[in-house]
C-alpha cells in the first residue's frame, strides 16, 4: 500500500478479497491493524467487542468442521440474527455481483460442480491464512447496539488491514457451526460470536479479486432537510 494514500483512497479502493497467498500473515502486523480498528467509534464508549485471531491448525480444523457438518446438513447455528426474507431490490443486488464474481471465475449458470466449488470456498473462509472471530459480550445479547458497534469495528478493521496491504472479506459461511467454531478457537461462552472476517494477502492472479461491487449512488440513498436548494 502506498504510504501516502489518503483515507479516501482506501475507502474507494478497498475490495472484497476471496483469493489469498498461502504466505503467512505476522502477528505484529495484525496487531497494527487491530489497533487501528479499536478507534471505531462505540455506543456510550461500550467496546462491547473482542476478537479471536485464528491461524495454522486450529484454523484448518474449524474449515474441515464446519465444510463437514454444513455437506452433512447439520442446520446452520450462526449466533447472530440471519433475519427472514429480503426486498426485491437487495436480492437484485446479491444477484448482480454474483454475476460479476462468476463471470470472472467462468462459472456458468448450469455450471453446478464449479457453483458447489465456490460455496465449499466459503465454508473454508477462501482459504484465508488468517481469521479474526468477532464476537461480543454476551451480557449485552439481546441489545442492538453491541452488533451495531461490532458492525463499526469491523468496518475498521478490514479498511485498516487495506491500509497495510491485506485483503479481507467479511464472511458469515465460516461460522455458519459455531460450536466448531468455539472448540478450536477456544471462544468462551461469555462471548456471543458475531461473523469472521478472512484475511491475507491478496493473490493478484485470482480473478474474483478485481471485483468491484456496484454501490447505491448517494441520490438513491440520502435524503437531505433543512438544506437550501
Amino acid at each position: 500500500m502506498n504510504e501516502t494514500a489518503t483515507y479516501a483512497d482506501i475507502v474507494t479502493g478497498r475490495r472484497s478479497i476471496r483469493g489469498f497467498k498461502a504466505e503467512p500473515v505476522p502477528r505484529a502486523v495484525i496487531e497494527e491493524v487491530l489497533q487501528l480498528a479499536l478507534r471505531a467509534p462505540s455506543s456510550h464508549n461500550t467496546q462491547p467487542w473482542n476478537f479471536t485471531v485464528v491461524a495454522g491448525e486450529p484454523l484448518d480444523r474449524i474449515r474441515a468442521g464446519n465444510t463437514e457438518r454444513n455437506l452433512a446438513g447439520v442446520p446452520d447455528s450462526r449466533e447472530f440474527r440471519a433475519g427472514g426474507a429480503i426486498g426485491p431490490q437487495h436480492r437484485e443486488r446479491q444477484i448482480d455481483v454474483a454475476k460479476q464474481l462468476f463471470g470472472v471465475m467462468g462459472i456458468a449458470r448450469d455450471d453446478k460442480e464449479g457453483r458447489m466449488d465456490w460455496v465449499l470456498r466459503g465454508f473454508r473462509q477462501f482459504d484465508a491464512p488468517v481469521s479474526v472471530v468477532v464476537t461480543y459480550d454476551k451480557v449485552l445479547e439481546g441489545s442492538d447496539i453491541a452488533p451495531f458497534d461490532c458492525g463499526a469495528v469491523t468496518n475498521a478493521l478490514v479498511n485498516a488491514a487495506w491500509s497495510k496491504g491485506l485483503g479481507c472479506v467479511i464472511n458469515s459461511q465460516g461460522i455458519m457451526q459455531s460450536p466448531v467454531v468455539r472448540e478450536h478457537a477456544g471462544i468462551p461462552e461469555d462471548q456471543v460470536i458475531m461473523i469472521c472476517v478472512a484475511m491475507g494477502w491478496p493473490d493478484d492472479d485470482f480473478p474474483a479479486n478485481a471485483v468491484v461491487s456496484n454501490r447505491k449512488s448517494v441520490a438513491e440513498c440520502a435524503r437531505f432537510v433543512g438544506f437550501p436548494d
